[in-house]
């Protein structure tokens, strides 16, 4: 999540609130996870009440895309720069401004007066994301001996598990409730509270610290991945509504020339002065090519699957907020318990064997999925659901945990930063362009007058066609997981020379 990529010297003081026995670093760990907490509740949350923004504010096809795109894209553009940030700054000082400004972003979405003001609120809420998260395990670091941080990131593991539940819950019954008359507005207006809590306590428990040797900040690689991706997915969500004119198709092909550029300035920076945004070499490194690719094409399909989900739930069958809610219970749960048996015991007996096979299980998931809306059209239960989404969790849950450790086995130790850093990077932006599909593979088979006794049917329709998409991308991640490793690495945490691969060594304690 960050860039400290050197050995980092610790420098312990009896008043740092990391000295064992100080009660003060149990309350920095709660700020800092429910920070992270936030984070996770506010991309599931949004998912929930999509349909209810699009009702109440009347949002275009374009601006529900962006409302959900722009906050991933944002965050994937100034991820890399936020860890390097707290690297350079002060991992607290950073995560203030992060939550602070998190905070802030939020109050903006929730008072929204018209749909852009949300999608540039989202867009602000995003880059603040990327401030204020890669500091959440650099801090836990700083402020934890080796010893003790298997059990801090136990518990790490169950608010990112408590995150996928109860964030579309939380979402449903926001909405649902319509507190005030506000609609959506809640789901936003939450974070306020929370956040200037966090804010507060925080300037007084969490202790400052930095890396001794942090790498320099590579803007000109943040804008050109930032304009590339813009040009690429405008024109994606844009097109349909306009009729995909000749101007798309340029700028769609005017983002391989700005790709092209990047990769050009990254390898004269690398000479330069060592401290590019993309460390190219790594993909010199089969199985981290390859993991990069599942990343991002993977974030394609969750990108996808979970904006049509809703619309589909929602607006196709005319379900209320809360229903859709309590029907994606099954799903997080099955991820959860998954994700902690392919860690703990599947993946050190079975190696990459466990990846493959949740490529299969999650596709096979889709297509049950599919066959069921198919079979019982408009007329679905809730309770007909529970099977695909149960075997869909199962088989996303045996992926996300251990694929980071896959991806990172092979790469050389003093690029381990930069390469868990472009991980999370890529997974945001596969993330955005699933999102900004939408279009073709969803709204592109909805016509665009319809009366009303044919909305429902369209969305049915189209969620099941978008459904084919999502399973021929878990054959194509399963044909590329044949590149892993067969034993991926498991990062033991205490052991001296194993610790996260994105934050090696304890931090400098800054007093």
């Amino acid at each position: 999540m960050t860039s400290s990529e050197q050995t980092l010297t610790p420098r312990p003081s009896p008043d740092d609130a990391s000295a064992p026995g100080d009660r003060r670093r149990w309350f920095a760990l709660a700020i800092v996870m429910t920070a992270a907490f936030m984070d996770l509740v506010d991309v599931t949350i949004v998912n929930i009440a999509i349909p209810s923004i699009q009702r109440d504010a009347d949002a275009s096809i374009t601006q529900i895309q962006w409302i959900t795109a722009g906050y991933a894209l944002a965050f994937a553009a100034a991820l890399i720069t936020g860890g390097r940030l707290g690297d350079i700054h002060g991992r607290r000082r950073l995560f203030l401004i992060g939550i602070g400004g998190f905070t802030l972003a939020s109050a903006l979405c929730g008072f929204a007066v018209n749909p852009d003001m949300l999608v540039a609120s989202r867009i602000l809420q995003g880059s603040m994301a990327a401030m204020m998260v890669p500091q959440v395990l650099s801090i836990v670091h700083a402020t934890f001996p080796a010893h003790e941080r298997g059990k801090v990131f136990g518990l790490f593991g169950a608010v990112v598990g408590l995150g996928a539940v109860s964030g579309p819950l939380l979402g449903a019954l926001l909405t649902e409730w319509n507190l005030f008359g506000l609609e959506w507005r809640p789901i936003f207006l939450i974070n306020l509270p929370v956040g200037i809590a966090a804010f507060l306590l925080g300037r007084r428990f969490i202790t400052e610290s930095k890396a001794p040797k942090a790498l320099k900040l590579d803007l000109v690689g943040v804008t050109l991945v930032s304009l590339g991706l813009l040009m690429l997915l405008y024109p994606l969500t844009r097109g349909r509504e306009l009729g995909w004119p000749l101007w798309g198709y340029l700028c769609m092909a005017g983002a391989l020339v700005v790709f092209a550029a990047l990769l050009s300035y990254e390898k004269r920076k690398a000479v330069r002065d060592g401290s590019p945004l993309i460390e190219l070499s790594l993909f010199r490194v089969k199985s981290f090519a390859a993991g990069i690719a599942v990343q991002t094409v993977f974030g394609v399909a969750l990108g996808i699957f979970f904006l049509v989900w809703t619309l589909y739930m929602q607006i196709g069958l005319g379900w209320s907020p809360l229903r859709a809610g309590l029907t994606g219970v099954p799903f997080s749960i099955a991820v959860s318990v998954a994700a902690g048996m392919s860690v703990q015991k599947l993946v050190p007996r079975f190696g990459r064997k466990v990846l493959q096979a949740g490529a299969l299980v999650m596709g096979a998931g889709v297509l049950l999925y599919l066959w069921e809306a198919h079979r019982y059209g408009p007329a679905i239960a809730s309770w007909q659901m529970a099977l695909p989404l149960v075997v869909m969790g199962a088989g996303m849950g045996l992926i996300v945990a251990p694929l980071t450790d896959a991806v990172l086995s092979e790469v050389p130790r003093e690029h381990a930063g930069s390469a868990s850093g472009l991980i999370n990077t890529v997974q945001q932006m596969g993330n955005a362009l699933g999102l900004g599909l939408v279009s073709v593979v969803f709204f592109g088979r909805i016509g665009d007058r319809l009366a009303p006794a044919q909305v429902g049917p369209a969305f049915v329709h189209a969620f099941q066609y978008a459904l084919w998409w999502v399973a021929g991308i878990m054959g194509a991640i399963f044909l590329l997981m044949s590149a892993l490793p067969k034993r991926p690495a498991q990062h033991v945490e205490g052991a001296e020379d194993e610790e996260l691969p994105a934050l090696e060594k304890e931090p400098e304690l800054v007093p």
